[in-house]
């Protein structure tokens, strides 16, 4: 039922999209997103350098994060006609996510389509690599929709990673374009710390190490942490500050919490070190070199069911942990292996010294001509 439905919903799109088409292309880049309502760090830094190197282009934002209610779906169905008309009148299109528009319709020739994705890479498997798992999509969904289909270019951080992209998008190696995401620059910014000022907010973390939990959005994820919690709570020489998904049922309690307005890659500055499990904020703490742990109790059943692109047991082995305990000793008693952490950083992030958003601007620029 649910693969019909689609069906009719892209015959419409396509019936509409035909006398849009005709509205002449403009010197113009359009952002679309479901990731979020707001511009992202990595569309702020982009727009800002394109601005720079190109006064005369026009850039619009076409971002509505699609909520679980009907009420929200049915705002998304009426924005996508306004998606239809800023693909037919732009020569560039950049994504973050999976656009039903992008992918789903026939587009002008003149269309650059540009996936860049919100991820500085993929821990766990994810897109097409995950069709038919236990979180994956339905594969006979994914084919209605024409999952991420019609991708003129993919940015990927690295060649190891180009592999795993290729594969989740569906794309020859040959649309994989090499760069890191903007707001690699932002993190290795030693002006844009906000430490003093969080510090000043919380003053309670300022005679202790501070834990930043970064988890995944997955089932159990409350029982996992609550296990890190139980574990650390009691340790006066740590503070634990839980930053989870915004879909996320975890409960982060004030003794876990921190006041101020600071986005996750702010803690990360911040913070001395990072707990994570399979999300891809791993690879923004390597490019602080910044110790990084994975508290995976679920490790197993995870691997089976979802599958991972990295095996962490092999390449971060003293930083893995299944048992929060453990971790815990881990943290007070043993020394951080950074070799093993910058080996991870090389094999997973290309060029971490800075002008990110320069060359993927300049890049994007180049596609407009």
């Amino acid at each position: 039922m649910k693969t019909i439905l689609i069906t009719i919903l892209k015959a419409i799109l396509t019936v509409l999209y035909q006398p849009i088409k005709l509205f002449p292309v403009k010197h113009r880049i359009v952002y679309l997103s479901r990731q979020s309502n707001e511009k992202s760090l990595d569309m702020q830094l982009l727009e800002k350098e394109i601005a720079a190197l190109d006064p005369t282009v026009e850039q619009v934002f076409r971002l509505r994060m699609l909520d679980g209610g009907l009420g929200e779906k049915i705002k998304y169905c009426f924005s996508i006609l306004g998606d239809l008309y800023y693909l037919s009148t732009s020569r560039a299109a950049i994504l973050d996510t999976y656009s039903i528009p992008v992918s789903c319709l026939k587009h002008k020739r003149t269309l650059k389509v540009v996936q860049m994705w919100h991820a500085l890479g993929a821990i766990k498997k994810f897109g097409l690599q995950a069709l038919g798992t236990k979180d994956g999509r339905d594969p006979a969904v994914s084919k209605a929709l024409n999952m991420h289909k019609n991708y003129d270019y993919v940015i990927a951080p690295s060649q190891k990673t180009a592999l795993f992209y290729a594969e989740a998008f569906g794309c020859e190696k040959s649309k994989i374009k090499l760069a890191l995401l903007p707001h690699v620059d932002y993190l290795l910014d030693g002006k844009n710390s906000r430490s003093e000022e969080f510090f000043k907010l919380n003053p309670d973390c300022t005679a202790k190490k501070t834990l930043l939990y970064l988890p995944t959005f997955r089932e159990r994820e409350e029982y996992v942490a609550n296990e890190l919690k139980v574990a650390l709570e009691d340790d006066d020489r740590y503070r634990l500050i839980i930053k989870t998904h915004p879909l996320s049922r975890v409960r982060a309690e004030e003794r876990f919490s921190y006041k101020g307005d600071f986005s996750t890659y702010d803690l990360m500055k911040i913070a001395d070190c990072v707990i994570t499990d399979y999300s891809a904020c791993a690879f923004d703490t390597a490019v602080l070199m910044k110790p990084l742990y994975f508290f995976v109790p679920d490790y197993q059943v995870y691997t089976r069911d979802r599958g991972l692109n990295v095996d962490l047991k092999a390449e971060m082995k003293k930083a893995v942990f299944e048992d929060a305990e453990m971790l815990h000793q881990a943290l007070r008693t043993q020394p951080y292996d950074l070799d093993a952490l910058y080996r991870f950083k090389n094999t997973y992030l290309r060029n971490t010294k800075g002008s990110c958003t320069a060359v993927l601007a300049k890049f994007i620029v180049s596609l407009l001509a």
